[in-house]
């Protein structure tokens, strides 16, 4: 019998929010110049306003962004921390032994070995 846990971790969060091009392209957008207004962040897609705020909900429960309240304007910033917590979890060791192999042959046949 297989069971399944009815939990969503941080890194299902943060994989779905990454899975779809608009919540990427918002977070480039972010990445670019951080602290952007919803009115400016709608401005980038041809979406409506509720479209967009759609996506930053997501994005604030994946964490990949926060918000600020400054005056009447709500502020949204890019948290790289997720991404690089997926990086070192799920990327890095996957590439860790390629890159280790290419830095043996090089040595190998530059003849430091």
């Amino acid at each position: 019998m297989v069971t399944y846990s009815c939990g969503v971790s941080d890194d299902d969060r943060v994989f779905k929010a990454l899975a779809d091009p608009t919540r990427r392209f918002l977070l480039d957008l972010l990445f670019a110049r951080d602290g952007r207004t919803l009115t400016e962040l709608e401005s980038e897609l041809e979406m409506t306003r509720f479209g967009v705020m759609k996506h930053l909900r997501v994005l604030e429960e994946a964490n990949l962004v926060v918000t600020r309240r400054s005056g009447r304007e709500k502020l949204h910033f890019l948290n790289r921390v997720p991404i690089r917590e997926i990086h070192d979890r799920w990327i890095d060791k996957y590439t860790e032994p390629h890159v280790t192999a290419l830095v043996e042959l090089k040595d190998h046949l530059e003849g430091k070995s």
